[in-house]
């Protein structure tokens, strides 16, 4: 699904998200096209969603945003070594 699709299905909500075509550029990271994976009235439930999928599987890129955004970018993070726990 494509962002456009996104925001015309799910209007005014924030969207947890799997980013199934991306690409990098300029420290920026692009989501070409995603699936949905839940929606929420407010960004701190979205939180919470977004984290409990990442801890499952930190691999797959997960993602949430609010649909009034005109576009799906975010500052890419550095993927290295992590520090203890």
């Amino acid at each position: 699904m494509r962002w456009e699709e996104v925001k015309e299905r799910f209007p005014n909500e924030w969207v947890v998200l799997e980013a199934t075509k991306a690409y990098s550029k300029d420290g920026q990271r692009f989501i070409e096209e995603m699936t949905v994976i839940d929606t929420f009235g407010d960004s701190t439930d979205a939180f919470k969603r977004y984290n409990e999928l990442h801890r499952v599987d930190p691999q797959r890129e997960y993602c949430f945003f609010h649909t009034s955004r005109a576009k799906v970018t975010a500052k890419e993070r550095y993927v290295g070594i992590r520090g203890p726990r």
